[in-house]
Protein backbone atom coordinates (compact mmCIF):
# COMPACT_ATOMS: atom_id res chain seq x y z
CA UNK A 1 0.00 0.00 0.00
CA UNK A 2 1.14 3.74 -1.00
CA UNK A 3 2.32 5.95 1.55
CA UNK A 4 0.98 9.53 2.72
CA UNK A 5 2.41 12.13 0.62
CA UNK A 6 4.69 13.48 3.05
CA UNK A 7 5.56 13.11 6.78
CA UNK A 8 7.18 14.72 9.63
CA UNK A 9 9.00 14.05 12.70
CA UNK A 10 7.03 12.89 15.36
CA UNK A 11 9.54 13.04 18.21
CA UNK A 12 8.93 9.61 19.29
CA UNK A 13 11.50 6.60 18.63
CA UNK A 14 9.00 4.56 18.28
CA UNK A 15 6.69 5.58 16.21
CA UNK A 16 9.45 7.87 13.88
CA UNK A 17 7.41 9.86 11.33
CA UNK A 18 3.86 10.57 10.93
CA UNK A 19 1.71 12.47 7.91
CA UNK A 20 2.45 15.94 7.57
CA UNK A 21 -1.37 16.57 8.92
CA UNK A 22 -1.35 14.51 12.00
CA UNK A 23 -0.97 15.62 15.46
CA UNK A 24 0.82 14.05 18.20
CA UNK A 25 -1.71 14.63 21.21
CA UNK A 26 -2.84 13.04 24.55
CA UNK A 27 -5.61 10.44 24.45
CA UNK A 28 -7.33 12.56 27.15
CA UNK A 29 -8.41 15.20 23.85
CA UNK A 30 -10.17 12.66 22.36
CA UNK A 31 -12.57 11.06 25.16
CA UNK A 32 -14.33 11.27 28.33
CA UNK A 33 -12.98 8.50 30.50
CA UNK A 34 -15.41 6.73 32.87
CA UNK A 35 -18.23 8.83 32.34
CA UNK A 36 -20.79 7.25 34.23
CA UNK A 37 -20.43 4.57 37.28
CA UNK A 38 -22.84 2.56 39.75
CA UNK A 39 -22.93 4.17 43.01
CA UNK A 40 -24.15 1.90 46.15
CA UNK A 41 -28.27 3.38 46.03
CA UNK A 42 -28.27 1.16 42.96
CA UNK A 43 -31.42 -1.06 43.49
CA UNK A 44 -30.66 -4.56 44.61
CA UNK A 45 -32.93 -5.87 41.79
CA UNK A 46 -31.47 -3.78 39.18
CA UNK A 47 -30.47 -6.09 36.27
CA UNK A 48 -27.26 -5.62 34.57
CA UNK A 49 -24.99 -7.83 31.91
CA UNK A 50 -21.19 -7.82 33.41
CA UNK A 51 -18.21 -7.58 31.55
CA UNK A 52 -15.15 -8.89 33.36
CA UNK A 53 -11.23 -8.62 32.46
CA UNK A 54 -11.05 -12.32 31.75
CA UNK A 55 -14.37 -11.92 29.22
CA UNK A 56 -12.62 -10.32 26.42
CA UNK A 57 -9.81 -11.79 24.32
CA UNK A 58 -7.18 -10.37 22.41
CA UNK A 59 -9.36 -10.06 19.33
CA UNK A 60 -11.92 -7.98 21.02
CA UNK A 61 -13.84 -10.20 21.27
CA UNK A 62 -16.75 -10.81 24.70
CA UNK A 63 -17.21 -14.34 25.18
CA UNK A 64 -19.69 -13.97 27.41
CA UNK A 65 -22.19 -11.23 29.26
CA UNK A 66 -22.83 -12.30 32.77
CA UNK A 67 -26.60 -11.71 33.63
CA UNK A 68 -27.66 -11.01 36.89
CA UNK A 69 -28.86 -9.00 39.62
CA UNK A 70 -26.76 -6.04 41.29
CA UNK A 71 -26.77 -7.46 44.55
CA UNK A 72 -25.47 -10.33 43.31
CA UNK A 73 -22.60 -8.53 41.14
CA UNK A 74 -19.41 -8.35 42.39
CA UNK A 75 -18.39 -4.93 44.11
CA UNK A 76 -16.35 -4.13 40.74
CA UNK A 77 -18.90 -4.02 38.70
CA UNK A 78 -19.36 -0.76 38.78
CA UNK A 79 -18.23 0.98 34.90
CA UNK A 80 -21.37 1.76 32.91
CA UNK A 81 -21.02 1.28 29.33
CA UNK A 82 -22.90 2.79 26.32
CA UNK A 83 -23.04 2.21 22.11
CA UNK A 84 -20.04 3.73 20.84
CA UNK A 85 -17.98 2.93 23.70
CA UNK A 86 -14.98 1.56 23.55
CA UNK A 87 -13.57 -0.13 27.01
CA UNK A 88 -9.76 -1.38 27.59
CA UNK A 89 -7.95 -3.12 30.47
CA UNK A 90 -6.06 -0.86 33.22
CA UNK A 91 -5.26 -4.10 35.09
CA UNK A 92 -3.46 -6.54 34.47
CA UNK A 93 -2.96 -4.54 31.08
CA UNK A 94 -1.00 -7.76 29.55
CA UNK A 95 -3.99 -9.45 28.43
CA UNK A 96 -4.67 -6.58 26.30
CA UNK A 97 -8.66 -7.03 26.48
CA UNK A 98 -9.74 -3.96 24.40
CA UNK A 99 -13.04 -4.08 22.64
CA UNK A 100 -15.60 -1.96 20.91
CA UNK A 101 -19.08 -1.57 22.03
CA UNK A 102 -21.71 -2.06 19.22
CA UNK A 103 -25.14 -2.92 20.53
CA UNK A 104 -27.04 -0.33 22.43
CA UNK A 105 -27.83 -1.59 25.67
CA UNK A 106 -29.02 0.09 29.52
CA UNK A 107 -27.71 -2.19 31.33
CA UNK A 108 -24.02 -3.11 30.40
CA UNK A 109 -21.98 -2.78 33.12
CA UNK A 110 -17.48 -3.32 32.83
CA UNK A 111 -15.53 -4.06 35.85
CA UNK A 112 -13.44 -1.16 37.29
CA UNK A 113 -10.87 -3.29 35.74
CA UNK A 114 -11.69 -1.52 32.65
CA UNK A 115 -11.60 1.99 31.67
CA UNK A 116 -14.47 2.87 29.85
CA UNK A 117 -13.50 5.59 26.55
CA UNK A 118 -16.50 7.67 25.11
CA UNK A 119 -15.19 9.41 22.12
CA UNK A 120 -15.89 12.96 21.92
CA UNK A 121 -17.07 14.83 18.72
CA UNK A 122 -14.12 14.84 16.86
CA UNK A 123 -12.98 11.58 17.48
CA UNK A 124 -15.10 8.71 14.90
CA UNK A 125 -16.18 5.99 17.65
CA UNK A 126 -14.54 2.92 15.55
CA UNK A 127 -11.74 4.89 14.87
CA UNK A 128 -10.48 5.19 18.62
CA UNK A 129 -11.16 1.76 19.23
CA UNK A 130 -8.49 0.72 16.39
CA UNK A 131 -5.93 3.88 17.65
CA UNK A 132 -6.01 1.89 21.04
CA UNK A 133 -5.68 -1.24 19.95
CA UNK A 134 -2.84 -0.70 17.49
CA UNK A 135 0.94 -1.32 18.80
CA UNK A 136 2.30 2.14 19.47
CA UNK A 137 -0.28 2.66 21.43
CA UNK A 138 -0.31 -0.72 23.53
CA UNK A 139 3.23 -0.60 23.95
CA UNK A 140 2.87 2.52 25.86
CA UNK A 141 0.44 0.87 27.96
CA UNK A 142 2.97 -1.75 28.86
CA UNK A 143 5.85 0.93 29.77
CA UNK A 144 3.54 2.65 31.81
CA UNK A 145 2.15 0.22 33.97
CA UNK A 146 2.92 -0.35 37.50
CA UNK A 147 3.46 -3.73 39.22
CA UNK A 148 5.19 -6.94 38.05
CA UNK A 149 2.75 -10.31 38.73
CA UNK A 150 -0.22 -7.39 38.65
CA UNK A 151 0.77 -4.79 36.58
CA UNK A 152 -1.95 -2.06 35.97
CA UNK A 153 -2.11 2.19 34.74
CA UNK A 154 -4.57 4.53 36.28
CA UNK A 155 -6.96 6.19 34.21
CA UNK A 156 -5.04 9.57 34.59
CA UNK A 157 -2.53 7.81 33.67
CA UNK A 158 -3.91 6.48 30.57
CA UNK A 159 -5.12 9.88 29.06
CA UNK A 160 -1.71 11.43 29.10
CA UNK A 161 -0.56 8.61 26.29
CA UNK A 162 -0.11 10.09 23.27
CA UNK A 163 -1.52 8.93 19.87
CA UNK A 164 -0.66 9.71 16.33
CA UNK A 165 -4.17 11.55 14.68
CA UNK A 166 -5.96 12.82 12.31
CA UNK A 167 -8.32 15.84 13.60
CA UNK A 168 -10.11 14.87 10.11
CA UNK A 169 -13.10 13.15 10.82
CA UNK A 170 -13.90 11.70 7.45
CA UNK A 171 -10.47 10.51 7.26
CA UNK A 172 -11.14 8.69 11.07
CA UNK A 173 -14.41 7.03 9.09
CA UNK A 174 -12.40 6.12 5.92
CA UNK A 175 -9.52 4.22 8.26
CA UNK A 176 -12.01 2.87 10.31
CA UNK A 177 -14.15 1.48 7.46
CA UNK A 178 -11.03 0.16 5.74
CA UNK A 179 -9.95 -1.59 8.22
CA UNK A 180 -13.80 -2.95 9.11
CA UNK A 181 -14.00 -4.35 6.53
CA UNK A 182 -10.10 -5.90 6.05
CA UNK A 183 -11.03 -7.43 9.51
CA UNK A 184 -14.02 -9.15 8.16
CA UNK A 185 -11.83 -10.58 5.18
CA UNK A 186 -9.43 -11.76 7.82
CA UNK A 187 -11.93 -13.43 10.16
CA UNK A 188 -13.86 -15.64 7.60
CA UNK A 189 -10.45 -16.49 6.40
CA UNK A 190 -9.64 -18.16 9.79
CA UNK A 191 -12.64 -19.21 10.61
CA UNK A 192 -12.19 -20.99 7.14
CA UNK A 193 -8.82 -22.50 8.18
CA UNK A 194 -10.20 -23.61 11.85
CA UNK A 195 -12.98 -25.55 9.93
CA UNK A 196 -10.31 -27.03 7.90
CA UNK A 197 -8.47 -28.38 10.57
CA UNK A 198 -11.39 -29.44 12.55
CA UNK A 199 -12.39 -31.17 9.53
CA UNK A 200 -8.49 -32.69 9.08
CA UNK A 201 -8.93 -34.30 12.71
CA UNK A 202 -12.22 -35.62 12.15
CA UNK A 203 -10.54 -37.46 9.26
CA UNK A 204 -7.72 -38.50 11.49
CA UNK A 205 -10.13 -40.22 13.99
CA UNK A 206 -12.37 -41.94 11.06
CA UNK A 207 -8.43 -43.42 9.93
CA UNK A 208 -8.04 -44.49 13.45
CA UNK A 209 -11.48 -45.57 14.15
CA UNK A 210 -11.69 -47.41 10.51
CA UNK A 211 -8.01 -49.44 11.26
CA UNK A 212 -8.75 -50.95 14.62
CA UNK A 213 -12.19 -52.22 13.92
CA UNK A 214 -12.46 -53.51 10.10
CA UNK A 215 -8.75 -53.41 8.99
CA UNK A 216 -6.45 -52.32 6.46
CA UNK A 217 -7.58 -54.66 3.87
CA UNK A 218 -10.68 -53.87 2.31
CA UNK A 219 -11.07 -57.36 0.75
CA UNK A 220 -10.39 -59.35 3.59
CA UNK A 221 -13.61 -61.56 4.18
CA UNK A 222 -15.96 -60.41 7.44
CA UNK A 223 -18.33 -61.74 10.05
CA UNK A 224 -21.07 -60.45 12.35
CA UNK A 225 -19.52 -58.78 15.44
CA UNK A 226 -22.60 -59.60 17.08
CA UNK A 227 -22.16 -56.24 19.14
CA UNK A 228 -24.67 -53.73 19.09
CA UNK A 229 -22.72 -50.41 17.40
CA UNK A 230 -20.63 -52.42 15.44
CA UNK A 231 -21.67 -54.20 12.67
CA UNK A 232 -18.49 -56.54 10.86
CA UNK A 233 -15.41 -57.54 11.58
CA UNK A 234 -12.77 -59.19 9.71
CA UNK A 235 -13.41 -62.88 9.65
CA UNK A 236 -10.11 -63.95 11.06
CA UNK A 237 -10.07 -61.43 14.00
CA UNK A 238 -10.66 -62.59 17.83
CA UNK A 239 -13.02 -61.39 20.44
CA UNK A 240 -12.38 -61.45 23.88
CA UNK A 241 -13.20 -59.58 27.44
CA UNK A 242 -10.47 -57.67 28.58
CA UNK A 243 -10.30 -59.46 31.78
CA UNK A 244 -8.75 -62.67 29.41
CA UNK A 245 -5.99 -60.49 28.42
CA UNK A 246 -5.07 -57.96 30.65
CA UNK A 247 -4.95 -57.42 34.16
CA UNK A 248 -6.72 -54.30 35.69
CA UNK A 249 -4.78 -52.47 38.71
CA UNK A 250 -6.91 -50.33 40.60
CA UNK A 251 -4.99 -47.52 42.71
CA UNK A 252 -4.41 -46.35 46.03
CA UNK A 253 -7.10 -44.47 48.17
CA UNK A 254 -5.69 -41.46 49.37
CA UNK A 255 -6.49 -40.24 53.35
CA UNK A 256 -5.75 -43.49 54.79
CA UNK A 257 -4.06 -43.25 57.69
CA UNK A 258 -1.60 -45.62 59.40
CA UNK A 259 -0.22 -46.35 62.59
CA UNK A 260 2.76 -48.31 64.26
CA UNK A 261 4.25 -48.76 60.88
CA UNK A 262 6.81 -47.03 58.45
CA UNK A 263 5.84 -45.38 55.67
CA UNK A 264 7.79 -44.68 52.52
CA UNK A 265 6.75 -41.76 50.22
CA UNK A 266 6.23 -42.28 46.55
CA UNK A 267 4.99 -40.09 43.57
CA UNK A 268 1.56 -40.51 42.41
CA UNK A 269 -0.77 -40.02 39.23
CA UNK A 270 -4.08 -37.87 39.84
CA UNK A 271 -6.67 -37.49 37.53
CA UNK A 272 -5.69 -34.08 36.45
CA UNK A 273 -2.30 -35.64 35.12
CA UNK A 274 -4.26 -37.48 32.57
CA UNK A 275 -5.22 -35.53 29.88
CA UNK A 276 -7.25 -36.40 26.70
CA UNK A 277 -3.69 -37.75 24.75
CA UNK A 278 -1.11 -36.44 26.46
CA UNK A 279 -0.02 -36.47 30.58
CA UNK A 280 0.60 -33.80 32.50
CA UNK A 281 3.28 -34.09 34.76
CA UNK A 282 4.11 -30.71 35.52
CA UNK A 283 2.15 -30.89 38.95
CA UNK A 284 3.08 -34.56 40.32
CA UNK A 285 1.89 -35.19 44.01
CA UNK A 286 3.53 -37.40 46.81
CA UNK A 287 1.69 -39.96 48.62
CA UNK A 288 3.00 -41.94 52.04
CA UNK A 289 2.19 -46.08 52.60
CA UNK A 290 3.18 -48.91 53.59
CA UNK A 291 6.08 -50.27 52.03
CA UNK A 292 4.30 -53.97 51.53
CA UNK A 293 1.58 -52.03 49.58
CA UNK A 294 3.82 -50.17 47.15
CA UNK A 295 3.73 -52.91 44.83
CA UNK A 296 -0.01 -53.22 44.63
CA UNK A 297 -0.05 -49.49 43.47
CA UNK A 298 2.89 -49.44 41.34
CA UNK A 299 2.70 -48.09 37.28
CA UNK A 300 4.96 -50.22 34.79
CA UNK A 301 6.01 -49.89 31.04
CA UNK A 302 3.34 -50.48 28.58
CA UNK A 303 0.33 -49.81 31.61
CA UNK A 304 -2.57 -48.33 29.43
CA UNK A 305 -3.95 -45.75 31.96
CA UNK A 306 -7.51 -45.04 31.78
CA UNK A 307 -10.00 -42.36 34.06
CA UNK A 308 -12.57 -43.35 35.79
CA UNK A 309 -14.90 -40.98 35.34
CA UNK A 310 -15.68 -37.30 34.19
CA UNK A 311 -17.05 -35.79 31.12
CA UNK A 312 -18.27 -38.37 28.59
CA UNK A 313 -15.55 -37.58 26.04
CA UNK A 314 -12.92 -38.38 28.76
CA UNK A 315 -14.08 -41.55 29.97
CA UNK A 316 -12.34 -44.56 28.83
CA UNK A 317 -9.19 -42.48 27.41
CA UNK A 318 -6.41 -44.75 26.96
CA UNK A 319 -2.60 -43.26 27.42
CA UNK A 320 0.41 -46.08 27.33
CA UNK A 321 2.85 -45.20 30.59
CA UNK A 322 5.86 -44.96 29.51
CA UNK A 323 7.85 -45.21 32.56
CA UNK A 324 8.34 -41.27 32.71
CA UNK A 325 8.31 -41.35 36.94
CA UNK A 326 10.26 -43.67 38.41
CA UNK A 327 8.31 -45.69 40.74
CA UNK A 328 5.15 -43.90 40.38
CA UNK A 329 1.54 -45.20 41.67
CA UNK A 330 -1.65 -44.37 40.91
CA UNK A 331 -4.90 -42.97 42.93
CA UNK A 332 -8.05 -45.30 42.59
CA UNK A 333 -9.87 -42.87 40.08
CA UNK A 334 -7.43 -43.45 37.55
CA UNK A 335 -7.54 -47.84 36.30
CA UNK A 336 -4.10 -49.19 34.91
CA UNK A 337 -4.73 -51.78 32.59
CA UNK A 338 -1.61 -54.55 32.19
CA UNK A 339 -2.02 -56.20 28.84
CA UNK A 340 -0.96 -59.81 27.93
CA UNK A 341 1.45 -58.30 25.22
CA UNK A 342 2.16 -61.29 23.95
CA UNK A 343 -1.49 -61.24 22.11
CA UNK A 344 -2.40 -57.33 22.95
CA UNK A 345 -0.05 -54.68 22.25
CA UNK A 346 -0.63 -51.58 24.78
CA UNK A 347 -0.58 -48.69 21.92
CA UNK A 348 -3.71 -50.95 19.72
CA UNK A 349 -5.71 -51.17 23.45
CA UNK A 350 -5.34 -47.49 23.84
CA UNK A 351 -6.43 -46.54 20.27
CA UNK A 352 -8.98 -48.72 20.72
CA UNK A 353 -9.92 -47.67 23.86
CA UNK A 354 -10.41 -44.03 22.50
CA UNK A 355 -11.90 -44.97 19.32
CA UNK A 356 -15.37 -44.73 18.48
CA UNK A 357 -15.75 -48.77 19.02
CA UNK A 358 -14.38 -47.79 23.12
CA UNK A 359 -16.39 -44.34 23.43
CA UNK A 360 -19.31 -46.29 22.90
CA UNK A 361 -18.91 -49.06 25.54
CA UNK A 362 -18.60 -46.26 28.01
CA UNK A 363 -20.98 -44.45 26.92
CA UNK A 364 -23.67 -47.34 27.14
CA UNK A 365 -22.47 -49.20 30.05
CA UNK A 366 -21.39 -46.24 32.07
CA UNK A 367 -22.94 -44.71 35.38
CA UNK A 368 -24.72 -41.41 34.09
CA UNK A 369 -25.55 -37.65 35.74
CA UNK A 370 -25.94 -34.57 33.82
CA UNK A 371 -22.78 -34.13 31.64
CA UNK A 372 -20.44 -36.81 33.33
CA UNK A 373 -20.23 -40.47 33.44
CA UNK A 374 -18.34 -43.50 35.31
CA UNK A 375 -16.95 -46.56 35.11
CA UNK A 376 -15.74 -49.27 37.40
CA UNK A 377 -13.61 -52.41 36.83
CA UNK A 378 -16.20 -54.90 36.53
CA UNK A 379 -17.66 -53.22 33.46
CA UNK A 380 -14.19 -52.35 32.44
CA UNK A 381 -13.05 -55.82 32.46
CA UNK A 382 -16.09 -57.01 30.53
CA UNK A 383 -15.10 -54.73 27.24
CA UNK A 384 -14.96 -57.37 24.29
CA UNK A 385 -11.53 -56.29 22.91
CA UNK A 386 -11.67 -56.84 18.96
CA UNK A 387 -8.21 -59.03 18.42
CA UNK A 388 -5.80 -59.02 15.59
CA UNK A 389 -2.23 -60.73 15.48
CA UNK A 390 -0.05 -58.89 17.10
CA UNK A 391 1.93 -58.67 14.22
CA UNK A 392 -1.18 -57.08 12.40
CA UNK A 393 -1.95 -55.32 15.54
CA UNK A 394 1.62 -53.32 14.74
CA UNK A 395 0.53 -53.15 11.05
CA UNK A 396 -2.30 -51.25 11.94
CA UNK A 397 -0.57 -48.95 14.09
CA UNK A 398 2.03 -48.45 11.67
CA UNK A 399 -0.40 -47.25 9.72
CA UNK A 400 -2.19 -44.65 11.66
CA UNK A 401 0.86 -43.56 12.77
CA UNK A 402 2.34 -42.44 9.15
CA UNK A 403 -1.26 -40.97 8.46
CA UNK A 404 -1.70 -38.96 11.56
CA UNK A 405 2.10 -38.00 10.34
CA UNK A 406 0.31 -36.42 7.31
CA UNK A 407 -2.79 -34.82 8.79
CA UNK A 408 -0.63 -33.33 11.82
CA UNK A 409 1.80 -31.99 9.37
CA UNK A 410 -1.38 -30.34 7.22
CA UNK A 411 -2.49 -28.99 10.36
CA UNK A 412 0.31 -27.60 11.29
CA UNK A 413 0.77 -25.71 8.25
CA UNK A 414 -2.76 -24.48 8.84
CA UNK A 415 -1.89 -23.39 12.12
CA UNK A 416 1.05 -21.19 10.71
CA UNK A 417 -0.72 -19.42 7.96
CA UNK A 418 -3.23 -18.63 11.00
CA UNK A 419 -0.51 -17.44 13.31
CA UNK A 420 0.92 -14.99 10.00
CA UNK A 421 -2.88 -13.63 9.10
CA UNK A 422 -2.91 -12.96 12.83
CA UNK A 423 0.43 -10.90 13.05
CA UNK A 424 -0.64 -9.43 9.24
CA UNK A 425 -4.00 -8.30 11.64
CA UNK A 426 -2.22 -6.55 14.65
CA UNK A 427 0.38 -5.07 11.98
CA UNK A 428 -2.58 -3.58 9.56
CA UNK A 429 -3.85 -1.92 12.60
CA UNK A 430 -1.13 -0.05 13.14
CA UNK A 431 0.18 0.74 10.09
CA UNK A 432 -3.13 2.13 9.34
CA UNK A 433 -3.92 4.07 12.08
CA UNK A 434 0.01 5.64 12.70
CA UNK A 435 -0.20 6.76 9.30
CA UNK A 436 2.34 4.27 7.85
CA UNK A 437 0.15 3.53 4.69
CA UNK A 438 -2.42 5.81 3.37
CA UNK A 439 -5.83 3.92 2.64
CA UNK A 440 -7.65 6.54 1.78
CA UNK A 441 -8.46 5.38 -2.04
CA UNK A 442 -8.22 1.97 -0.99
CA UNK A 443 -11.07 2.13 0.97
CA UNK A 444 -13.40 2.17 -1.34
CA UNK A 445 -12.15 -0.61 -3.31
Amino acid sequence: MKRYPKYKDSGVEWLVEIPEHWDLLPLKRFITINRQTLNEDTSPEYEIEYIDIGNVDERGIIDVLQKMKFENAPSRARRVVKQNDTIISTVRTYLKAITFISENKNNLIASTGFAVLTPKKNTFPKYLTYLISSHFFVNQISADSKGVNYPAITSVELGRLKIAVTNLIEEQKTIARFLDRKLEQIGHFISNKQRLIELLKEQKTAIANRAVTKGLNPHAPMKPSDIQWLAEIPAHWKILPLKHIAKIQTGVTLGKSYTDVTLETRPYLRVANVQDGYLDLSDIKNIELPKSEVNRYILKVNDVLMTEGGDFDKLGRGYVWEGQIQDCLHQNHIFAVRPDLSCLKSYFLAVLMKSSYGRNYFIFTSKQTTNLASTNSTTLKNLKIILPSVDEQTEILNFIEEESAKIDFAIAKIEKEIELIQEYRTTLISDAVTGKIDVRETSAV
